[in-house]
């Protein structure tokens, strides 16, 4: 994840390690389901090793569902940053729910995400500390997005 590029996660976990306000679009009702990237790997590469008469698609994700502020709060307690949440108009093109189904994952490939939301959440918060901490937050807000 590039600490700039637009997602919730990483936008509320920057806001909150480098001092700023949460902004919360809307009144944070609308749902997410967060999934984080290694079970998302275990996933695609279950998708791969299919044989060639199952082509997807196939939904990958974890599906229990979460609301935004709550997330945000999350990370607040996480981060030990004690900051206030402040809001701005929801975008008209933001649903109000993102929840996968992945009855497909689970009965073909055998999948479903193992890691918890808070664990995932830890270890996110704990790259971009670090990030921080090795470039400065002017350096890394303002860096390219860039695999690591």
């Amino acid at each position: 994840m590039h600490p700039d590029d637009g997602r919730v996660v990483s936008n509320f976990i920057i806001q909150a390690l480098t001092g700023q306000d949460i902004t919360l679009y809307g009144d944070g009702s609308q749902t997410r389901a967060f999934c984080y990237v290694d079970d998302l790997i275990d996933g695609l590469t279950r998708m791969m090793a299919t044989g060639e008469d199952f082509t997807g698609p196939v939904s990958l994700g974890n599906p229990h569902e979460i609301t935004v502020r709550d997330l945000a709060e999350r990370i607040i307690a996480m981060t030990g940053s004690g900051l206030r949440i402040v809001h701005q108009p929801r975008p008209m093109d933001d649903p109000m729910q993102r929840c996968p189904d992945i009855a497909l994952a689970r009965s073909t490939l055998g999948w479903e995400p193992r890691a918890r939301l808070e664990q995932g959440l830890a270890r996110t918060i704990g790259y971009f500390e670090g990030l921080l901490a090795r470039q400065g937050p002017a350096e890394v807000l303002r860096a390219p997005a860039q695999a690591t």
